[in-house]
């Protein structure tokens, strides 16, 4: 019953003009990026951070997570009428949604993508309101030796969050502690600040996020020119018929709990999802041969899991204060610039921000459902806008962000520097979000780090004799086991292919 009488809580936030407009404003950019074959959720969300600036805190989240979930709307425009995703997680969605285009079948399958993800993402932010605030509660108990595990644990989820090599995800994450370590330490020592007064207060977040992520994307994409061919078959009918339903309700449903499930998992849970939602229906079907060919059940477990993952990658956010995925990392990022903690304490401590984002999820959901299919001619338009137009723009509104953020040529020429560094990473296999990960969990982590040696007087043990301590611990030694267990095997495995390809 308190749940629900704190959801109401959230919709009294959720539901002030403001706050409503800007959640449309948010879903409206997330849907366009999301339809955008080339600029991520991640990279969008990083630049429009300048502009929450003046927002209240509860605005900025509603609107910021209005991006990150719209774009899962978005991607499928893309991979139905493009075969391109427009988004990572709409990748599989291109197999069956681009053929049932070719059939002149493309207005169900934008209509069943649209109405799985509404259905998907409404009950995976239920779950969300469930589970969140028993995990939040439990986290309460949390001392600093288990908020320092913790931050560690968080750690060691960059093996997930990089796609390449773990050395070179511990390597982005050792930079990303260095950065994070630059400024007035709590004992008020000068560290690494090389005499530069503007880095007395460290090194600023925004220019560091809209570097890496924004104008590193933009380089990246200069050099391989997307090519768009829009089908141009009329769309015909976008609300699918009883048939499709019957089909796809099952997926839908299965898809949902996929989603959730793995979106709690560090990682690319949204990308994850879908590819495994596909799986698991061609194993289930009756029909498998259909897949592949045009099917309407590869189209709706695939978009309904990725979104359903979305409400699952804001449990860890919300209550723990750790991001899953790059895309979280920019979060919790926002929460950091408008001086909010995410974690256990941001329940008691911040209720209109808990649970007015939570509830404004429900909105969003709606909002999308009903702007998404009137607007696919739109989109249409848009995706034959040349990339050419679009960069400016974009290095434009970098340029003036980062300069507005403290008026100062130090952010501006920051934001360069990390911009030409997030491009060098990308063409030598290296990700930014370890990097992110690590700088942003920093402060926190030193923080906790001298507060448990000060409670023990100096005893390290400390962390490993307080059993939920010592089993976070234990957690986070058992992940990166498993990773280079993993890629021990995938190694063995390709030197025996190679084995096996002299010897024939």
């Amino acid at each position: 019953m308190e749940v629900f009488q704190s959801i109401l809580l959230g919709f009294q936030v959720a539901l002030t003009p403001l706050n409503l407009s800007l959640c449309l404003v948010g879903c409206l950019i997330g849907t366009l990026i999301g339809v955008l074959p080339g600029i991520g959720p991640a990279a969008t969300i990083a630049l429009l951070l300048p502009v929450t600036f003046a927002l209240p805190p509860a605005t900025a989240i509603i609107m910021l997570s209005g991006i990150f979930y719209g774009a899962m709307y978005g991607g499928s425009t893309t991979a139905i009428l493009v075969n391109i995703p427009g988004e990572a997680a709409a990748a599989i969605t291109c197999i069956d949604g681009y053929q049932m285009a070719r059939q002149g079948r493309a207005g169900p399958a934008l209509g069943i993508a649209a109405f799985g993800s509404f259905i998907a993402g409404t009950v995976g932010v239920f779950f969300l309101m469930i589970v969140a605030p028993p995990v939040a509660e439990f986290a309460l108990k949390f001392g600093p030796p288990e908020i320092f595990s913790i931050m560690v644990f968080g750690l060691t989820i960059l093996s997930y969050l990089s796609s390449g090599s773990l050395i070179k995800a511990f390597m982005m994450a050792l930079i990303g502690l260095f950065i994070g370590m630059v400024g007035i330490d709590i004992s008020g020592v000068f560290r690494f600040t090389f005499g530069i007064p503007d880095f007395y207060d460290g090194i600023g977040l925004v220019p560091l996020l809209m570097g890496l992520f924004g104008i590193a994307e933009v380089l990246t994409n200069l050099e391989q020119p997307i090519i768009r061919q829009v089908f141009e078959s009329k769309i015909k009918g976008l609300l699918p018929n009883r048939e499709d339903w019957r089909a796809s309700i099952k997926p839908i449903f299965r898809g949902t709990l996929i989603g959730f499930l793995m979106g709690v998992i560090p990682g690319p849970s949204n990308t994850i999802s879908s590819f495994v939602s596909y799986a698991m229906e061609k194993r289930l079907s009756k029909n498998p041969e259909r897949f592949g060919k045009g099917t309407i059940e590869g189209v709706a477990g695939p978009e309904s899991a990725n979104n359903s993952a979305c409400a699952g990658n804001f449990i860890p956010v919300l209550t723990l204060g750790i991001p899953t995925s790059a895309v979280m990392a920019v979060i919790v990022g926002a929460f950091i610039i408008h001086g909010v903690t995410p974690g256990p304490l941001l329940i008691k401590n911040n209720p209109d921000i808990f649970w007015g984002t939570i509830a404004s999820m429900y909105i969003g959901n709606i909002m999308l459902l009903v702007l998404n299919l009137p607007l696919i001619s739109i989109w249409v338009k848009v995706l034959k806008i040349p990339y050419g137009i679009l960069f400016p723009l974009i290095f434009l509104f970098c340029f003036v962000g980062a300069y507005a953020n403290n008026n100062s040529l130090m952010e501006l020429n920051v934001m360069i520097f990390f911009g030409l560094v997030g491009y060098l990473m990308k063409k030598t296999g290296f990700e930014p979000a370890p990097l992110v990960m690590a700088y942003i969990l920093c402060p926190f982590m030193e923080e906790a780090f001298r507060q448990s040696l000060l409670k023990s007087h100096g005893d390290l043990t400390i962390f490993i004799s307080r059993p939920i301590s010592a089993t976070i611990l234990i957690m986070a030694f058992l992940f990166i086991a498993m990773n280079i267990f993993t890629g021990l095997k995938k190694k063995r495995k390709k030197l025996l292919e190679k084995i096996e390809l002299e010897n024939n």
